[in-house]
């Protein structure tokens, strides 16, 4: 598989190359008709349903692109010049008490594609007509020169009037919260279409329209069409704010227009550059870098997995078969400040993003895609339900929560951390091609046990051997640790092929912590011990 590099600026570039509308006749009306003062539309009647069959009709028609407008003065409004324009406080949606102001954010080379915005109440629908009077543009900004642009590039919802954002969408089907600390991190999209498939490219549907609905007490639901030469659908989206975070319902119905060979429901995207397993690949004075720290899995029969994150020296993808599954996400789990000692962004405070069906998703995998990177402003991790079979149209409800931690109580004893060094006895020379893998957990089910030699990790491992194994409390902690040593000192230096371990920890034969799961490089192995030669 090539290696995919992309940028969270690079990402969105590509990701709103796709897009497309036929217009119904109530809103070809709609386009049509004028403005009044406010900036909005024409009422015309909306409902969820109609917007449902309308992306089940446009999925039987052959796609056409949505027309970009003045796409040669786009393509000079490029990053710093988009950060010149601001949006004028007097033109925001909603901006009162109570409610949940929208503004919106101007197209540019980064987002030619227009999105329609449509303000719901009573069931009728007005659409805000895009103008450039809704936004204060340097005299010399190329963006004056814009003449026939026809919708923005997306929005963004604040606390209160003249408040912080919690909410945004902008680019494709991508949207992002900021969750439990109004740290902005990791985002989600609508549909994922052959992520890393050798060969590629993948395919980045948008939404082309969305419906808002302002609720109660700042409460707003998204309706949205999603589209793309091999996609339609529609989505409803429930966002609101509590005491643990933003949590989000999702309905979907999406309808393939052809085949996908990977086809992703429920997408995560976050970043992972370095940390405590591989702090070696970079030449940062962080400890760690990363939005995310693992990936976690509920699955059906009651099994949690645990699965840290790596930044593997080529493009991987993993699929975790989990038929029923409970739930999945990518989960930040360290916590505290000195693990990062970034007081700009704040990685300690990036939401965990959990997806929990609503309902038995039947037979598929969690598919979790790692890229290469050697930078933190590359979203190289993706996490994704991949259903089984071959359907074209699939109907699908979730809840995300943007929180600190997974929304389900633990059963077993939780991985906190994950260290890889030279293997051995320290003290003794060291002996080459053997690693030793150090685990903590928490001490769940593990409460007054002390030290005992039948207290062990139950380890697995694809190539090579292990040995060394013990599991133990930290002396003064309330957390334990589980150790082994992993040797790959047969496998020949010319074959990077994956290293995939497997380990718990039991007590009387019964399982008490998660499964660990890992994927390591025999040549970042190698790595990492030439470093501490």
């Amino acid at each position: 598989m090539s290696d995919i590099a992309l940028s969270r600026r690079r990402m969105l570039a590509s990701a709103v190359g796709a897009g497309a509308f036929f217009l119904l006749p109530e809103l070809a009306r709609a386009q049509k008709g004028s403005t009044g003062s406010s900036g909005l539309g024409p009422a015309e009647p909306f409902s969820f349903a109609q917007l449902r069959e309308t992306a089940q009709s446009l999925a039987r028609e052959e796609f056409v692109p949505m027309r970009v407008a003045d796409g040669d003065v786009l393509d000079q409004v490029d990053y710093d010049r988009h950060n010149q324009i601001a949006f004028r406080k007097d033109r925001t949606l909603w901006n009162e008490d109570g409610a949940s102001p929208v503004q919106f954010f101007f197209p540019g080379r980064y987002f030619r594609e227009p999105v329609h915005v449509y303000a719901l109440q009573d069931g009728m629908a007005r659409e805000v007509v895009f103008s450039k009077e809704f936004f204060d543009i340097p005299g010399d900004n190329p963006a004056n020169q814009l003449t026939r642009t026809e919708g923005f590039a997306g929005f963004r919802v604040q606390d209160r009037p003249d408040g912080d954002d919690w909410m945004a969408f902008l680019g494709a089907s991508y949207w992002r919260t900021s969750g439990y600390s109004g740290q902005f991190g990791m985002s989600v999209r609508g549909l994922a279409l052959d992520t890393a498939i050798a060969g590629g490219p993948e395919e980045f549907p948008r939404f082309t329209r969305f419906w808002l609905d302002q609720g109660e007490d700042g409460d707003l639901t998204a309706y949205a069409l999603l589209e793309s030469p091999r996609a339609t659908g529609a989505y409803r989206i429930y966002s609101a704010r509590g005491e643990e975070g933003v949590a989000q319902d999702v309905e979907a119905h999406v309808f393939l227009r052809a085949d996908v060979e990977r086809l992703g429901l429920a997408p995560l995207t976050s970043m992972y550059w370095f940390g405590k397993p591989n702090a070696h690949v970079a030449p940062d004075w962080r400890p760690e870098v990363h939005d995310s720290d693992g990936l976690e899995i509920h699955a059906a029969n009651g099994e949690r997995i645990w699965r840290p994150l790596n930044n593997p020296p080529r493009t991987m993808a993993s699929e975790f078969s989990a038929p029923g599954v409970k739930g999945f996400g990518l989960m930040q789990r360290e916590r505290a400040f000195e693990e990062y000692q970034d007081d700009g962004v704040f990685y300690e405070k990036r939401a965990s993003v959990w997806v929990e069906p609503k309902e038995d998703w039947g037979d598929g995998a969690v598919t979790l895609i790692e890229l290469s990177t050697d930078d933190e402003i590359h979203d190289n991790i993706v996490a994704m339900w991949t259903p089984g079979g071959q359907d074209r149209e699939h109907s699908f409800s979730y809840r995300l929560t943007w929180f600190e931690d997974a929304p389900v109580p633990p059963n077993a004893a939780r991985f906190i951390a994950t260290r890889i060094g030279a293997g051995g006895i320290p003290g003794q020379p060291r002996p080459p091609g053997i690693v030793k893998i150090v685990c903590d957990f928490e001490n769940t089910g593990f409460e007054g046990l002390d030290r005992d030699p039948s207290i062990l990790p139950v380890v697995s491992t694809s190539r090579g051997s292990t040995g060394s194994l013990v599991a133990y409390p930290v002396v003064g902690e309330s957390y334990w640790r589980a150790i082994f040593d992993l040797d790959f000192s047969e496998i020949p230096e010319e074959d990077d092929e994956p290293i995939d371990l497997r380990m718990y920890v039991e007590v009387e034969g019964q399982a008490r912590t998660e499964t660990w799961l890992m994927q390591l490089f025999p040549s970042q192995l190698r790595s990492l011990l030439d470093s501490h030669a």
